[in-house]
């Protein structure tokens, strides 16, 4: 019998440039052997390693060069990459196909959905949607780990355990007796199960039939036992090797020992708990599986020049030591700290961050030949960094590519299907007909001019629900007609979806066709074109195709969360054409890339190392007794991952001293090289000054009180007895008001303000008194049906308060008709000449006393002016208003004003409604008295009229800021500047 070849295992240490040592290696051992690089094939974790490689070959070249087949077992379709050696033609017992993604997710969907709903705790659509998706990978972790479901059923529970994981792990047990049997209905079988099984069915061919040229796997971290398996078995092969990134065959054995994993302690049945943080952890593992030794892997001979020093990884791998062992670093010489060639830069926010990296970046990319790549799991900040290099015209491709969720084909998705939802309240209709995506080309302009017109009108309350109720606020909106003419546009293409949705609950699939059919009314195919819009055909696409194996029927208002958690886990890639010498990378596109410069950006507890996701079906002491991976585990290939990276000839750490809203924490990492490099610790400091001096102004120099002075001509010579508060008070927003013309919208979807609320008793009022007569018993009729086509919640908190108030106002208008007080005449309007401008004015109510006198009578639904503002020559609006009435300014009316009153609906004690006057017959309380009320007012306006408006003084802001309380010009005058300063 031949004596058993040795295994053909090797490691490239973390400080050589993993791709580019291997391609060398491979080029030296097999170019110029009668094509035997191109006869070999060489396994890599993913797609991303195989661009990475065939780069690498490039590079090592310098010319032509047959490539060997390069082969991802990640890839779903690896049985046709591979070829014949997983395909033969004689095969009797070809693998079934697996089931796909999307469909898996449907059927668990509806398991979990009935069993939720089965057990008296139902979720929606959505919910069970991303329930699912969590169950699924649980599901996979048990597939690849190659853990039978049934010892679920062996585990034993203790009271610790919480009724919640009960709950849990009873629900994932009964999915998963009911899984198998949807699969067989099927015919299919999971992805990571066919994966598996054709791994393991191509290391068993290999040991009988070895391929003719060499095979080669490299920089695998899977610790599967399928993938160990096969990494034995090409280990194995005659012309066979096995090559792994950065095993620390050099460790202290103690230390390597201490890692696990261990076996059950035979006396207390308890397990030592394994170091999964520790990032060599994983490889370990994998070696236990191959039961291989450390020791008898070998270091890859070849390098390059992409390559940092020894001492450099030495002091990494030192640096990220199990806690037990950090102790050693007290002993540690400075040649085991040394980690030059790795500056570290920290700044003070996010965006400083991303400016600093985006300096880096062109910094290489100004420079001949140098290349350089970010690599970040933020993917926040990996775009803000790709914008910051957009300015200067530099496009950084980020190979992990964005959600769909947040490009416009995803958006517009998911605003399509919320507005259908809200019914089309007010926000989020504008949302969707201002999307970019829709009417996209030249028909846009158009259609934002309709949109423009629509926004105008939607300002404030939001109108009755549903596309009838935006037709009847159109119809009943002052300055409507644009948005009225062009309405019927958009409404045509809405109603379908208003009509779908209108159904209450009902089939996925005919609310993705519905969904799908008005997206493509409202944008065309630019909606479904660019990688963006292809995956978001693709997605839909296979969601109407698979949506019948999901919950029978879902509420409308679950779609929208439905699509965003698909959306979430699509990443679109964008196509090739950035810089050729830039990249930004995620943690697993980064595995065996390298670049003159690696930024490691994003070095902050909860980013890199990252959270550990939850597990909501199985609780981490289950997941020890399965013997799945523990949710730190990630935290291990994180640290891997950092050490990979630091292997380049200069690497740039750096971090953002604050997250958001609050103060971040330092990576573990990071303060575990601090405290290893200690005063060797070089910081980016020039770095840090650039992009801080890059958004400073170098002097602030604070903005003057305004005081502008237009010329004569420009000053109006007409003004409303309601803008005579803001000339004297805030002449600058007089000036920007009626000068420039600027007037503050309503917000879209607002509250009921005080204004709208005026607006509305105002309305009532008018009525009533036009069209009623002032007939007492129909005041009430009228308040109520102010309420039929309004917001819900309007009629819920202001109804009852404006029907009190009314009843005061009935009870009133009594005692004064008994007193043989009557009205005169609702909501007129006058003017007169005075001062040398036009005074104009509209009074809500003028009422003829008794002694023949006319009283002036103004409804507040706020507060009523005080009596001192009246003494300061302020609220003299009711003053004014009797001045022209005096004048003959209102038609029809005539007499002296000596009744000045608010009738003010607002809270009274117990009850709403009261009537002030700024004036007494006694002038009791420092008030005017009514015969001087007019005669105080002309005055007052005179000399403001002579200031500001015939005269030349400047409009200047906030001159009795006490009486100016409104602040829709405060950011135009720039206040908060000189505020306080002046």
């Amino acid at each position: 019998m031949a004596e058993r070849k040795a295994p053909q295992l090797f490691t490239i240490p973390a400080h050589r440039a993993f791709a580019d040592a291997l391609a060398a290696g491979l080029i030296r051992q097999f170019v110029g052997k009668d094509l035997e690089l191109a006869r070999g094939l060489v396994l890599l974790p993913n797609n991303r390693a195989k661009r990475a490689l065939t780069d690498a070959f490039v590079r090592a070249s310098g010319g032509g060069l047959l490539l060997p087949r390069l082969v991802a077992i990640g890839d779903p379709g690896i049985d046709e990459a591979i070829g014949a050696a997983l395909d033969p033609a004689d095969d009797t017992d070809p693998l079934p196909p697996a089931v796909a993604p999307l469909e898996r997710r449907m059927i668990l969907a509806r398991l979990v959905s009935e069993e939720r709903a089965r057990g008296g705790q139902p979720v929606d659509a959505a919910e069970a949607v991303r329930l699912a998706g969590d169950l699924a990978r649980t599901l996979d972790q048990l597939l690849v780990e190659e853990i039978a479901p049934r010892r679920l059923r062996e585990i034993e529970l203790n009271e610790a355990m919480s009724a919640h994981w009960q709950r849990a792990l009873d629900l994932f047990g009964i999915v998963l007796d009911r899984w198998p049997a949807e699969l067989a209905t099927l015919g299919r079988i999971d992805a990571a199960a066919r994966r598996g099984a054709m791994l393991r069915r191509l290391a068993e061919r290999w040991q009988d039939t070895p391929p003719a040229g060499f095979v080669c796997a490299a920089g695998m971290t899977d610790s599967a036992p399928a993938v160990a398996k096969l990494l034995l078995s090409i280990a194995d092969l005659p012309r066979g090797m096995v090559v792994l990134a950065d095993l620390a065959t050099g460790m202290d054995p103690n230390e390597w020992d201490a890692l696990g994993p261990f076996d059950p302690d035979p006396a207390t049945g308890l397990t030592r708990r394994s170091i999964e943080t520790h990032p060599q952890f994983h490889l370990k593992l994998l070696l236990e599986r191959m039961s291989v030794n450390r020791s008898e892997f070998r270091t890859w001979r070849d390098g390059s020049d992409h390559d940092a020093t020894v001492a450099r990884g030495k002091a990494v791998a030192n640096a990220l030591a199990s806690a037990e062992f950090t102790a050693k670093w007290t002993t540690l010489g400075p040649e085991q700290r040394r980690i030059g060639g790795i500056a570290a830069a920290e700044l003070a926010t996010p965006g400083e961050e991303a400016q600093a990296i985006a300096l880096a970046l062109r910094e290489v990319a100004e420079t001949p030949g140098r290349t350089a790549a970010l690599v970040t799991p933020d993917r926040g900040l990996a775009r803000r960094v790709a914008a910051h290099c957009a300015r200067w015209g530099i496009a950084v491709d980020d190979s992990a590519g964005r959600p769909l969720s947040i490009l416009p084909s995803g958006t517009l998705l998911t605003a399509l299907a919320e507005a259908a939802t809200q019914r089309f309240a007010p926000l989020a209709l504008l949302t969707l007909l201002k999307h970019p995506l829709v009417r996209f080309g030249t028909a846009r302009t158009d259609w934002l001019d309709g949109v423009r017109a629509l926004d105008r009108t939607m300002r404030g309350p939001r109108p009755a629900a549903g596309l009838a109720g935006i037709d009847a606020h159109l119809r009943s909106a002052r300055r409507a007609q644009v948005a009225l003419a062009w309405w019927p546009e958009a409404r045509d293409v809405l109603a379908p979806i208003e009509h779908a949705f209108a159904g209450g609950a009902q089939p996925l699939a005919r609310l993705l066709a519905g969904l799908r059919e008005t997206a493509q009314a409202l944008c065309g195919d630019a909606l479904w074109s660019g990688p963006a819009g292809r995956a978001a055909a693709d997605l839909l696409r296979a969601a109407e195709e698979h949506a019948a194996h999901g919950p029978a029927t879902i509420d409308p208002a679950s779609l929208a969360p439905l699509l965003k958690t698909l959306m979430d886990e699509i990443a679109v890639r964008p196509p090739q054409g950035g810089h050729p010498r830039l990249a930004i990378y995620g943690l697993i596109e980064a595995r065996l890339q390298t670049a003159d410069l690696m930024i490691l950006g994003g070095l902050n507890e909860g980013t890199w190392p990252g959270l550990p996701a939850p597990d909501p079906w199985l609780a981490p002491r289950i997941r020890t007794e399965l013997g799945l991976p523990g949710l730190d585990r990630g935290v291990g290939v994180a640290a891997h991952d950092l050490a990979q990276a630091l292997g380049a000839p200069a690497a740039l750490m750096t971090r953002a001293r604050r997250g958001g809203t609050q103060p971040a924490i330092a990576s573990r990492f990071w303060l575990r090289l601090q405290a290893l490099a200690g005063e060797k610790f070089e910081r980016a400091s020039a770095l840090e000054g650039w992009a801080r001096a890059l958004d400073d102004p170098g002097h602030y120099e604070a903005a003057p009180k305004p005081a502008p002075v237009p010329a004569a001509a420009l000053r109006p010579k007409k003004i409303a007895v309601t803008d005579v508060d803001r000339l004297k008070a805030d002449p600058y927003a007089f000036y920007a008001k009626r000068i420039l013309g600027l007037v503050q919208l309503d917000p879209v979807d607002a509250d009921p303000s005080a204004a709208w609320r005026g607006t509305a008793v105002h309305d009532i009022l008018e009525r009533w008194a036009r069209e009623d007569g002032c007939a007492l018993d129909r005041l009430h009729d009228r308040a109520r049906a102010m309420f039929d086509d309004a917001h819900p919640m309007q009629r819920a908190l202001w109804r009852p308060r404006l029907m009190e108030a009314i009843d005061w106002i009935v009870a009133e208008m009594g005692r004064n008709l008994d007193a043989g007080r009557t009205v005169l005449a609702v909501e007129e309007s006058g003017q007169i000449d005075i001062a040398g401008v036009t005074l104009t004015g509209k009074f809500d109510r003028i009422d003829r006393l008794p002694d023949g006198a006319i009283a002036v009578i103004d409804y507040k639904t706020g507060k009523a002016p005080s009596s001192a503002a009246v003494r300061e020559g302020f609220s003299l609006q009711l003053g004014l208003l009797g001045l022209i009435a005096e004048r003959g300014g209102f038609t029809g009316i005539s007499g002296a004003a000596r009744g000045f009153e608010y009738w003010s609906l607002t809270k009274n004690g117990d009850s709403f409604g009261r009537a002030t006057s700024p004036v007494d017959p006694a002038g009791k309380g420092d008030k005017v008295l009514p015969e001087d009320f007019t005669t105080l007012a002309a005055r007052h306006f005179s000399a403001a009229a002579a200031d500001w408006l015939t005269g030349d003084c400047a409009f200047e802001a906030k001159l009795h800021p006490e009486y100016a309380p409104y602040a829709e010009y405060d950011q135009l005058m720039r206040r908060d500047e000189w505020y306080g300063r002046d």
